[in-house]
């Protein structure tokens, strides 16, 4: 088995090692690298491996952007210190999603994972399709752990009446009113929200059928939204989105 190993913190890398070596003791290890940019390099330039254990948060970005330059067919473990790119990951050749600091049986049940999409391989010639269908299930964010007070608390998706942006920052308003600040952008949570849930109205605004007080024409074939909880705040639905918009509420 042929690991290519991307961390950025030499410990973690370490540890790592050690313990792919300790639960397959005739592994190679091919490379540790440490950066996007490098990453990118070896790939382009290298055989691919058999598995890639991939660090999300590098020295130069997300490992997510690697990805975006150069195509990965070999299955990937994630590892990380945060919980809030689980969905991306799962978007890309995921096979599992570890916390760290990572626990030896953690990872021996992923391996155990990528064994078994192994064994299937063999009897096909199309391991990207197995990938795809075996991982690539449609999955939604379910929670936010945001930043509360000198520590962290969870907010279900569940308990977000609409978001909206302001200033470059996304804002969760709950269905009790309080506005909770995110990291993520508004194009990241398209991503990670269920559209059947959320309707992104336009560039500022997320909305679901619960948060709607009123429907009214607007100029130009244009469509305004009240919402219930914030009746200032106006929501403008273009006369292109609004057809989709409709489609949205109609079923």
């Amino acid at each position: 088995m042929k690991i290519l190993i991307v961390e950025d913190e030499s410990i973690n890398a370490s540890r790592l090692k050690r313990l792919l070596e300790e639960l397959e003791p005739q592994c190679e290890i091919l490379a540790v690298i440490d950066t996007v940019a490098d990453s990118v390099k070896w790939l382009n330039s290298n055989p691919a491996p058999d598995l890639i254990t991939m660090d999300i948060r590098l020295a130069d970005g997300l490992s997510f952007s690697i990805f975006d330059e150069v195509e990965i067919t070999s299955p990937v473990i994630f590892t990380t210190a945060y919980d809030e790119y689980a969905i991306k990951a799962f978007k890309v050749n995921s096979i599992d999603y570890l916390m760290k600091p990572i626990e030896k049986n953690e990872l021996e049940f992923a391996l155990k994972k990528f064994k078994s999409i192994s064994k299937v391989e063999n009897n096909t010639t199309d391991i990207a399709g197995i990938l795809k269908g075996f991982m690539n299930k449609p999955s939604f964010r379910l929670r936010f752990l945001v930043t509360y007070r000198d520590g962290y608390k969870s907010v279900d998706v569940a308990d977000i009446d609409f978001i909206y942006s302001e200033f470059k920052t996304s804002n969760l308003v709950l269905k009790d009113g309080t506005a909770i600040p995110v990291t993520q952008t508004m194009e990241e949570l398209e991503q990670e929200l269920d559209p059947d849930v959320f309707f992104r109205a336009n560039r500022q605004f997320f909305i679901r059928v619960e948060s709607i007080k009123s429907i009214s024409n607007y100029f130009n074939a244009k469509l305004k939204i009240q919402l219930k909880l914030d009746a200032d705040r106006e929501v403008i639905i273009s006369r292109e989105k609004a057809p989709v918009f409709k489609q949205w509420m109609d079923r």
